[in-house]
């Protein structure tokens, strides 16, 4: 066994090793404390924090609030014209050109109109047929119309 002097030496010894250990790391956390707080008024540490949460949940509940109005305008804008449907054509011999047109309009669930111009040498037409779930709705379209149809629901008009 070691003498009483050596025995003391050793626990002084390790003693003196934890007390380094944890004068480190306290001087570690206290610089790192300093980094956080730079630039920050005279305010206490529990103050900060306690700002720094209100404002997180600030944040956290206008993130709600914008996240509902989005889910909102979303689904309202499926009821807006969102596709288009063009083509241009000559239903006559007599006349020159494609001065003819059918427009469609269609929503986001398929539902619209279609706008038929009809152009001749005495005169231009115009008829407007309902369209419902990209489909005829009480009305038979012309071979023009359902390829402007088709062409409507292949589009789409970018957000």
């Amino acid at each position: 066994m070691l003498p009483n002097f050596e025995a003391n030496l050793l626990i002084i010894l390790v003693i003196f090793a934890w007390l380094a250990g944890i004068t480190f790391f306290v001087i570690r956390f206290l610089n790192f404390f300093k980094k956080l707080t730079k630039g920050v008024s005279d305010k206490d540490f529990k103050s900060i924090l306690t700002e720094i949460l209100q404002e997180t949940k600030q944040a956290k509940e206008e993130k709600e609030k914008i996240a509902k109005k989005i889910e909102k305008i979303e689904k309202e804008s499926d009821d807006s014209f969102q596709k288009i449907g063009l083509v241009r054509y000559n239903p006559f011999s007599d006349t020159g050109g494609d001065q003819s047109f059918v427009l469609v309009l269609l929503d986001g669930n398929d539902d619209g109109v279609v706008i038929t111009s009809l152009h001749s040498r005495e005169q231009t037409r115009i008829f407007t047929k309902p369209v419902q779930k990209g489909t005829q709705s009480g009305y038979e379209f012309s071979k023009e119309e359902i390829e402007a149809i088709n062409r409507a629901k292949k589009s789409r008009i970018k957000k």
